[in-house]
C-alpha cells in the first residue's frame, strides 16, 4: 500500500539561473507509488505550506521552490530545511480574470479548450491576463491567450 504523507531534511538546492528546488528522495517517491508526476502539499520548516507537484526532471525528483516561496520562508539555495510532503488530490482551482472569463463564456469551443489544460497551465494564462499593467497590455496577452487555446493549447 503507498503511503501518503513523507518528511525529510535536505539542503535546497540552486537548479540553474534564479530557480532553487528541493531534490525529493527516491525512497519518497516509491513510498507514494504515484508515477514520475505527484500532486503534492509542501510544509516547509512546519511552517510555510504550499501546493505544487513533485516532477521528473534530469533523472531526479523536483519540488519547485520559487521566489515567493523563498520571500515567505527566508530560505534560498544552500540552506538546510525540514520538508513535509502530502499527496493532495484536491482540485487545482484557478482565479480566471474577468476579461478572460467572458471571452471563454461566450465560446463554448474556448471553454472547451480551456477545461483540457493542466490546472498549471490555465494558471500560467490566468496570470499573464491578469498581472497586466495596461489595458493594451491586457487585451493582447488576452488575444495569445486565445490564439493558443484555438491552436489546441500549444504555444
Amino acid at each position: 500500500m503507498s503511503e501518503t504523507v513523507r518528511t525529510f531534511r535536505t539542503t535546497l538546492e540552486a537548479t540553474g539561473g534564479n530557480n532553487v528546488g528541493i531534490v525529493v528522495p527516491d525512497e519518497v517517491m516509491a513510498a507514494f507509488a504515484r508515477g514520475k508526476r505527484v500532486p503534492v502539499s509542501v510544509t516547509v520548516d512546519g511552517g510555510y505550506t504550499y501546493r505544487t507537484s513533485v516532477a521528473s526532471m534530469g533523472g531526479r525528483f523536483l519540488v519547485s521552490f520559487n521566489a515567493e516561496t523563498r520571500a515567505a520562508t527566508g530560505r534560498g539555495a544552500g540552506d538546510e530545511v525540514e520538508v513535509r510532503l502530502e499527496v493532495d488530490d484536491a482540485p487545482r482551482e484557478v482565479e480566471v480574470p474577468q476579461a478572460l472569463r467572458a471571452v471563454l463564456d461566450a465560446d463554448p469551443a474556448l471553454t472547451a479548450a480551456w477545461t483540457a489544460l493542466s490546472a498549471s497551465k490555465r494558471k500560467a494564462h490566468a496570470l499573464a491576463v491578469s498581472s497586466a499593467r495596461t489595458d493594451e497590455t491586457r487585451e493582447r496577452r488576452l488575444s495569445q491567450v486565445v490564439e493558443t487555446l484555438r491552436d489546441g493549447g500549444r504555444p
